[in-house]
Protein backbone atom coordinates (compact mmCIF):
# COMPACT_ATOMS: atom_id res chain seq x y z
CA UNK A 1 0.00 0.00 0.00
CA UNK A 2 1.02 3.56 -0.72
CA UNK A 3 0.27 5.70 2.33
CA UNK A 4 0.17 9.45 2.99
CA UNK A 5 0.51 10.41 6.66
CA UNK A 6 -0.58 13.97 7.49
CA UNK A 7 1.09 15.93 10.29
CA UNK A 8 4.45 16.81 11.79
CA UNK A 9 4.34 16.13 15.53
CA UNK A 10 5.42 13.43 17.93
CA UNK A 11 2.14 11.60 17.37
CA UNK A 12 2.81 11.43 13.63
CA UNK A 13 6.41 10.29 14.18
CA UNK A 14 5.07 7.46 16.35
CA UNK A 15 2.46 6.57 13.72
CA UNK A 16 5.12 6.62 11.00
CA UNK A 17 7.25 4.22 13.05
CA UNK A 18 4.36 1.76 13.26
CA UNK A 19 3.37 2.11 9.61
CA UNK A 20 6.95 1.78 8.34
CA UNK A 21 7.31 -1.72 9.78
CA UNK A 22 4.19 -3.06 8.03
CA UNK A 23 4.80 -5.79 5.41
CA UNK A 24 1.86 -4.27 3.49
CA UNK A 25 3.64 -0.93 2.97
CA UNK A 26 5.21 -0.10 -0.39
CA UNK A 27 5.62 3.68 0.04
CA UNK A 28 5.14 6.08 2.93
CA UNK A 29 4.86 9.86 2.51
CA UNK A 30 4.55 12.40 5.34
CA UNK A 31 3.16 15.90 4.86
CA UNK A 32 4.91 17.90 6.09
CA UNK A 33 6.63 15.46 8.46
CA UNK A 34 9.70 16.35 10.53
CA UNK A 35 13.42 15.53 10.55
CA UNK A 36 12.90 12.47 12.74
CA UNK A 37 10.53 10.97 10.18
CA UNK A 38 12.88 11.45 7.23
CA UNK A 39 14.37 7.96 7.57
CA UNK A 40 10.90 6.39 7.58
CA UNK A 41 8.99 8.40 4.98
CA UNK A 42 9.42 10.72 2.02
CA UNK A 43 8.71 14.21 3.35
CA UNK A 44 6.28 16.32 1.34
CA UNK A 45 6.33 20.13 1.77
CA UNK A 46 2.57 20.52 2.25
CA UNK A 47 0.93 21.95 5.34
CA UNK A 48 -1.35 19.64 7.30
CA UNK A 49 -4.38 21.87 6.67
CA UNK A 50 -3.74 22.29 2.91
CA UNK A 51 -6.65 20.06 1.99
CA UNK A 52 -6.56 20.78 -1.74
CA UNK A 53 -2.81 20.23 -1.91
CA UNK A 54 -2.97 16.98 0.06
CA UNK A 55 -5.75 15.56 -2.11
CA UNK A 56 -3.97 16.57 -5.31
CA UNK A 57 -0.75 14.94 -4.12
CA UNK A 58 -2.61 11.79 -3.09
CA UNK A 59 -4.17 11.52 -6.55
CA UNK A 60 -0.85 12.13 -8.30
CA UNK A 61 0.90 9.46 -6.24
CA UNK A 62 -1.93 6.91 -6.38
CA UNK A 63 -2.19 6.89 -2.60
CA UNK A 64 -4.12 3.90 -1.25
CA UNK A 65 -4.69 5.31 2.24
CA UNK A 66 -4.50 8.74 3.82
CA UNK A 67 -3.82 8.70 7.58
CA UNK A 68 -4.67 12.01 9.29
CA UNK A 69 -2.71 12.84 12.44
CA UNK A 70 -3.92 16.23 13.77
CA UNK A 71 -7.44 17.52 14.16
CA UNK A 72 -7.31 20.77 12.15
CA UNK A 73 -7.49 19.23 8.63
CA UNK A 74 -10.34 16.95 9.72
CA UNK A 75 -12.35 19.86 11.11
CA UNK A 76 -12.04 21.71 7.79
CA UNK A 77 -13.09 18.69 5.71
CA UNK A 78 -10.07 16.60 4.69
CA UNK A 79 -11.99 13.30 4.86
CA UNK A 80 -14.84 14.76 2.80
CA UNK A 81 -12.42 15.93 0.10
CA UNK A 82 -10.77 12.51 0.08
CA UNK A 83 -14.15 10.82 -0.34
CA UNK A 84 -14.95 13.05 -3.32
CA UNK A 85 -11.61 12.08 -4.89
CA UNK A 86 -12.02 8.37 -4.13
CA UNK A 87 -9.12 8.27 -1.66
CA UNK A 88 -9.64 6.11 1.46
CA UNK A 89 -9.13 8.20 4.61
CA UNK A 90 -8.87 6.82 8.14
CA UNK A 91 -10.59 9.80 9.74
CA UNK A 92 -14.02 11.38 10.28
CA UNK A 93 -15.97 13.75 8.06
CA UNK A 94 -16.19 17.46 8.77
CA UNK A 95 -19.64 16.97 10.31
CA UNK A 96 -18.37 14.24 12.65
CA UNK A 97 -15.14 16.11 13.47
CA UNK A 98 -17.29 18.82 15.00
CA UNK A 99 -17.05 16.64 18.13
CA UNK A 100 -13.64 18.25 18.56
CA UNK A 101 -14.27 21.42 16.61
CA UNK A 102 -16.94 22.65 19.02
CA UNK A 103 -17.11 22.09 22.77
CA UNK A 104 -20.78 23.10 22.77
CA UNK A 105 -21.60 20.56 20.06
CA UNK A 106 -19.98 17.81 22.12
CA UNK A 107 -21.97 18.86 25.18
CA UNK A 108 -25.20 18.81 23.18
CA UNK A 109 -24.42 15.32 21.88
CA UNK A 110 -23.49 14.07 25.36
CA UNK A 111 -26.70 15.45 26.86
CA UNK A 112 -28.81 13.94 24.07
CA UNK A 113 -27.08 10.56 24.45
CA UNK A 114 -27.32 10.49 28.24
CA UNK A 115 -23.55 10.58 28.74
CA UNK A 116 -22.48 11.91 32.16
CA UNK A 117 -20.58 15.19 31.85
CA UNK A 118 -20.05 18.45 33.71
CA UNK A 119 -22.89 20.97 33.99
CA UNK A 120 -22.26 23.68 31.40
CA UNK A 121 -23.41 26.79 29.60
CA UNK A 122 -22.32 28.42 26.33
CA UNK A 123 -21.70 32.16 25.97
CA UNK A 124 -21.52 34.41 22.92
CA UNK A 125 -20.89 37.65 24.82
CA UNK A 126 -18.37 38.60 27.49
CA UNK A 127 -20.69 40.38 29.95
CA UNK A 128 -23.02 37.44 30.70
CA UNK A 129 -20.00 35.11 30.89
CA UNK A 130 -18.38 37.35 33.51
CA UNK A 131 -21.64 37.61 35.43
CA UNK A 132 -22.00 33.80 35.35
CA UNK A 133 -18.60 33.06 36.90
CA UNK A 134 -19.09 35.75 39.54
CA UNK A 135 -22.40 34.12 40.47
CA UNK A 136 -21.15 30.52 40.38
CA UNK A 137 -17.73 31.07 41.95
CA UNK A 138 -14.56 28.99 41.61
CA UNK A 139 -13.07 26.56 40.85
CA UNK A 140 -14.67 26.66 37.42
CA UNK A 141 -13.57 25.65 33.91
CA UNK A 142 -13.46 28.06 30.97
CA UNK A 143 -13.12 26.57 27.46
CA UNK A 144 -12.74 28.15 24.05
CA UNK A 145 -15.53 26.76 21.87
CA UNK A 146 -13.21 25.79 19.05
CA UNK A 147 -9.79 24.38 18.23
CA UNK A 148 -6.99 25.71 20.43
CA UNK A 149 -4.20 23.11 20.06
CA UNK A 150 -4.88 21.74 23.51
CA UNK A 151 -4.38 25.13 25.15
CA UNK A 152 -7.92 26.54 25.08
CA UNK A 153 -8.92 25.36 28.55
CA UNK A 154 -8.38 27.20 31.83
CA UNK A 155 -9.18 25.47 35.12
CA UNK A 156 -9.69 28.64 37.13
CA UNK A 157 -9.06 28.41 40.87
CA UNK A 158 -10.47 31.88 41.52
CA UNK A 159 -13.11 34.15 40.03
CA UNK A 160 -10.38 36.58 39.01
CA UNK A 161 -8.57 33.83 37.09
CA UNK A 162 -11.85 32.88 35.38
CA UNK A 163 -12.44 36.51 34.40
CA UNK A 164 -8.94 36.73 32.92
CA UNK A 165 -9.55 33.52 30.97
CA UNK A 166 -12.81 34.85 29.54
CA UNK A 167 -11.08 37.98 28.30
CA UNK A 168 -8.05 36.09 26.96
CA UNK A 169 -9.86 33.23 25.21
CA UNK A 170 -12.56 35.37 23.65
CA UNK A 171 -15.98 34.33 22.41
CA UNK A 172 -17.69 31.93 22.06
CA UNK A 173 -16.99 30.07 25.29
CA UNK A 174 -18.22 27.07 27.21
CA UNK A 175 -18.08 27.46 31.00
CA UNK A 176 -18.62 24.37 33.11
CA UNK A 177 -18.35 22.97 36.60
CA UNK A 178 -14.93 21.74 37.70
CA UNK A 179 -14.89 17.96 37.95
CA UNK A 180 -12.67 16.37 40.59
CA UNK A 181 -10.90 13.03 40.24
CA UNK A 182 -8.30 11.21 38.17
CA UNK A 183 -8.24 11.95 34.45
CA UNK A 184 -7.82 9.24 31.80
CA UNK A 185 -7.74 9.19 28.00
CA UNK A 186 -9.67 6.36 26.33
CA UNK A 187 -9.07 5.42 22.69
CA UNK A 188 -11.14 3.35 20.25
CA UNK A 189 -11.48 2.59 16.56
CA UNK A 190 -15.02 3.58 15.52
CA UNK A 191 -17.32 3.15 12.56
CA UNK A 192 -20.98 4.12 12.61
CA UNK A 193 -22.37 2.71 15.88
CA UNK A 194 -19.52 0.26 16.55
CA UNK A 195 -16.37 0.80 18.63
CA UNK A 196 -13.33 -1.43 19.19
CA UNK A 197 -11.16 -0.62 22.18
CA UNK A 198 -7.58 0.49 21.53
CA UNK A 199 -6.45 1.29 25.05
CA UNK A 200 -5.99 4.05 27.57
CA UNK A 201 -3.40 6.47 28.88
CA UNK A 202 -3.17 9.23 31.46
CA UNK A 203 -1.97 12.62 30.26
CA UNK A 204 -0.33 15.35 32.34
CA UNK A 205 -1.69 18.65 30.99
CA UNK A 206 -0.23 21.28 33.30
CA UNK A 207 3.18 22.73 32.52
CA UNK A 208 4.74 22.34 35.96
CA UNK A 209 5.40 19.64 38.52
CA UNK A 210 2.51 18.83 40.81
CA UNK A 211 0.01 19.84 38.10
CA UNK A 212 0.83 23.53 38.42
CA UNK A 213 1.06 26.28 35.84
CA UNK A 214 -0.90 26.75 32.62
CA UNK A 215 -2.59 24.04 30.59
CA UNK A 216 -0.57 22.78 27.65
CA UNK A 217 -0.99 20.35 24.78
CA UNK A 218 0.36 17.72 27.18
CA UNK A 219 3.66 17.28 29.00
CA UNK A 220 3.71 13.50 29.27
CA UNK A 221 1.59 10.39 29.59
CA UNK A 222 1.57 6.91 31.06
CA UNK A 223 -0.05 3.78 29.70
CA UNK A 224 -1.96 1.92 30.96
CA UNK A 225 -3.34 4.10 33.78
CA UNK A 226 -3.24 2.40 37.20
CA UNK A 227 -6.59 0.92 38.22
CA UNK A 228 -8.07 1.34 34.73
CA UNK A 229 -7.66 -2.11 33.16
CA UNK A 230 -9.23 -3.28 29.91
CA UNK A 231 -12.41 -4.55 31.58
CA UNK A 232 -12.96 -1.11 33.10
CA UNK A 233 -12.06 0.52 29.78
CA UNK A 234 -14.76 -1.51 28.00
CA UNK A 235 -17.33 -0.35 30.55
CA UNK A 236 -16.19 3.24 29.94
CA UNK A 237 -16.70 2.73 26.19
CA UNK A 238 -20.26 1.61 26.89
CA UNK A 239 -20.82 4.73 28.97
CA UNK A 240 -19.08 7.45 26.99
CA UNK A 241 -18.41 6.36 23.39
CA UNK A 242 -21.00 3.92 22.07
CA UNK A 243 -23.99 6.14 23.04
CA UNK A 244 -22.26 9.07 21.29
CA UNK A 245 -21.79 6.99 18.14
CA UNK A 246 -25.47 6.07 18.11
CA UNK A 247 -26.43 9.73 18.56
CA UNK A 248 -24.14 10.78 15.69
CA UNK A 249 -25.78 8.17 13.43
CA UNK A 250 -29.18 9.54 14.47
CA UNK A 251 -28.02 13.04 13.51
CA UNK A 252 -26.89 11.86 10.06
CA UNK A 253 -23.19 12.43 10.82
CA UNK A 254 -21.78 8.96 11.60
CA UNK A 255 -18.28 8.90 13.04
CA UNK A 256 -15.52 6.86 11.42
CA UNK A 257 -11.97 7.00 12.73
CA UNK A 258 -10.11 7.08 16.03
CA UNK A 259 -11.96 8.62 18.97
CA UNK A 260 -10.26 9.85 22.12
CA UNK A 261 -12.59 10.32 25.05
CA UNK A 262 -11.15 12.38 27.88
CA UNK A 263 -12.74 11.16 31.10
CA UNK A 264 -12.68 12.26 34.73
CA UNK A 265 -13.00 9.38 37.18
CA UNK A 266 -15.12 11.09 39.83
CA UNK A 267 -16.68 9.72 43.00
CA UNK A 268 -19.92 9.49 41.01
CA UNK A 269 -18.28 7.45 38.25
CA UNK A 270 -16.61 8.42 34.92
CA UNK A 271 -17.71 11.72 33.38
CA UNK A 272 -16.88 13.00 29.91
CA UNK A 273 -14.51 15.97 29.67
CA UNK A 274 -14.10 16.13 25.89
CA UNK A 275 -13.73 14.17 22.66
CA UNK A 276 -10.79 14.36 20.31
CA UNK A 277 -11.28 12.94 16.82
CA UNK A 278 -7.79 11.46 16.48
CA UNK A 279 -4.98 9.96 18.54
CA UNK A 280 -3.83 12.20 21.38
CA UNK A 281 -0.36 13.66 21.74
CA UNK A 282 1.61 12.62 23.85
CA UNK A 283 -0.76 9.73 24.67
CA UNK A 284 -0.30 8.16 21.21
CA UNK A 285 3.44 7.89 21.73
CA UNK A 286 2.99 6.04 25.04
CA UNK A 287 0.35 3.76 23.51
CA UNK A 288 2.00 3.02 20.19
CA UNK A 289 5.39 1.95 21.57
CA UNK A 290 3.47 -0.96 23.16
CA UNK A 291 1.67 -1.91 19.92
CA UNK A 292 2.39 -5.45 18.67
CA UNK A 293 -0.17 -5.57 15.83
CA UNK A 294 0.34 -4.38 12.26
CA UNK A 295 -1.36 -0.96 12.30
CA UNK A 296 -1.64 -0.46 8.54
CA UNK A 297 -4.31 -3.08 7.72
CA UNK A 298 -6.32 -1.94 10.74
CA UNK A 299 -6.36 1.66 9.51
CA UNK A 300 -7.11 0.54 5.95
CA UNK A 301 -10.09 -1.49 7.18
CA UNK A 302 -11.20 1.44 9.32
CA UNK A 303 -11.21 3.71 6.26
CA UNK A 304 -13.59 1.22 4.62
CA UNK A 305 -15.85 1.17 7.66
CA UNK A 306 -14.89 -2.39 8.55
CA UNK A 307 -14.04 -3.08 12.19
CA UNK A 308 -14.14 -6.88 11.96
CA UNK A 309 -10.36 -7.14 12.27
CA UNK A 310 -9.65 -3.90 14.13
CA UNK A 311 -8.61 -5.43 17.44
CA UNK A 312 -5.07 -4.27 18.20
CA UNK A 313 -2.72 -6.26 20.43
CA UNK A 314 -0.46 -4.46 22.88
CA UNK A 315 2.38 -5.72 25.04
CA UNK A 316 1.82 -6.07 28.77
CA UNK A 317 4.62 -3.60 29.44
CA UNK A 318 4.15 -0.23 31.08
CA UNK A 319 5.10 2.84 29.08
CA UNK A 320 5.69 6.52 29.59
CA UNK A 321 6.07 9.52 27.31
CA UNK A 322 7.97 12.59 28.50
CA UNK A 323 7.71 15.84 26.57
CA UNK A 324 10.79 18.03 26.24
CA UNK A 325 9.48 21.53 25.59
CA UNK A 326 11.21 24.82 24.83
CA UNK A 327 11.71 27.40 27.57
CA UNK A 328 8.83 29.87 27.38
CA UNK A 329 6.25 27.29 26.29
CA UNK A 330 3.26 27.51 25.96
CA UNK A 331 3.19 31.28 25.39
CA UNK A 332 6.52 32.16 23.75
CA UNK A 333 8.77 29.11 23.27
CA UNK A 334 12.39 29.84 22.50
CA UNK A 335 13.41 28.56 19.07
CA UNK A 336 16.73 27.89 17.40
CA UNK A 337 18.54 26.03 20.18
CA UNK A 338 20.86 23.26 18.99
CA UNK A 339 19.86 19.70 19.98
CA UNK A 340 22.22 16.75 20.32
CA UNK A 341 22.32 13.41 22.10
CA UNK A 342 19.22 11.76 20.62
CA UNK A 343 21.29 8.76 19.55
CA UNK A 344 22.60 8.40 23.10
CA UNK A 345 19.07 8.58 24.44
CA UNK A 346 17.85 5.87 22.08
CA UNK A 347 20.76 3.65 23.12
CA UNK A 348 19.07 3.32 26.52
CA UNK A 349 17.13 0.01 26.46
CA UNK A 350 13.44 0.48 25.74
CA UNK A 351 13.75 4.18 24.87
CA UNK A 352 12.42 5.84 21.71
CA UNK A 353 12.60 9.54 20.87
CA UNK A 354 9.95 11.14 18.67
CA UNK A 355 10.44 14.53 17.03
CA UNK A 356 7.78 17.24 17.08
CA UNK A 357 9.03 20.86 16.94
CA UNK A 358 12.40 20.33 15.25
CA UNK A 359 14.04 21.36 12.00
CA UNK A 360 17.41 21.09 10.28
CA UNK A 361 19.44 24.25 9.68
CA UNK A 362 22.59 23.60 7.63
CA UNK A 363 22.50 20.00 8.76
CA UNK A 364 22.14 20.92 12.45
CA UNK A 365 19.04 19.87 14.40
CA UNK A 366 17.44 22.80 16.22
CA UNK A 367 14.27 23.48 18.20
CA UNK A 368 11.42 24.96 16.16
CA UNK A 369 8.32 24.71 18.33
CA UNK A 370 6.85 24.50 21.80
CA UNK A 371 6.80 20.77 22.40
CA UNK A 372 10.01 19.74 20.68
CA UNK A 373 10.71 16.08 21.48
CA UNK A 374 8.95 13.21 23.22
CA UNK A 375 11.15 10.71 25.05
CA UNK A 376 9.32 7.41 25.50
CA UNK A 377 10.20 4.22 27.35
CA UNK A 378 8.59 0.85 27.95
CA UNK A 379 9.54 -1.71 30.58
CA UNK A 380 8.11 -4.49 32.71
CA UNK A 381 7.06 -2.08 35.47
CA UNK A 382 5.93 1.57 35.53
CA UNK A 383 8.87 2.40 37.80
CA UNK A 384 11.40 0.97 35.34
CA UNK A 385 9.74 2.72 32.39
CA UNK A 386 9.87 6.02 34.25
CA UNK A 387 13.54 5.56 35.19
CA UNK A 388 14.50 4.75 31.58
CA UNK A 389 12.59 7.71 30.14
CA UNK A 390 14.33 10.17 32.44
CA UNK A 391 17.67 8.53 31.73
CA UNK A 392 17.00 9.05 28.03
CA UNK A 393 15.95 12.67 28.57
CA UNK A 394 19.15 13.41 30.49
CA UNK A 395 21.22 12.22 27.51
CA UNK A 396 19.72 14.92 25.25
CA UNK A 397 21.69 18.16 25.24
CA UNK A 398 19.72 21.33 24.52
CA UNK A 399 20.09 24.43 26.65
CA UNK A 400 16.46 25.56 26.34
CA UNK A 401 14.77 22.28 27.27
CA UNK A 402 12.21 22.16 30.05
CA UNK A 403 10.24 19.15 31.27
CA UNK A 404 8.26 17.91 34.20
CA UNK A 405 10.12 15.74 36.68
CA UNK A 406 7.03 13.99 38.05
CA UNK A 407 5.49 12.26 35.03
CA UNK A 408 4.28 8.85 36.14
CA UNK A 409 4.37 9.54 39.87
Amino acid sequence: MRVLLVGSGGREHALATCLARSPSLSALYAAPGNPGMASLATLVPLKADDVAGLVAFAKEQNIDLLVPGPEAPLVVGLADACAEAGIPCAGPTKAAALLEGSKAFTKDVADAAGIPTAKWERFEDEAPALEFVRRRGAPIVVKADGLAAGKGVVVAQSVEEAEDAIRKLGMPLVIEECLVGEEVSLFAFCSDDKAVLIGAARDHKRLGDGDTGPNTGGMGAISPPPGFDRAVQEKALDLSVRPMLAEMVRRGAPFRGVIFAGLMLTNEGPKLIEYNVRFGDPEAQALLIRLKSDLLPILAALADGNLDHAAAEFSDEASISLVLAANGYPDAPKKGGRISGIERAEAVPGVSVFHAGTKLVDGVLVADGGRVLTVCAKAATPEDARRLAYEGASAIQWEDKIFRTDIGL
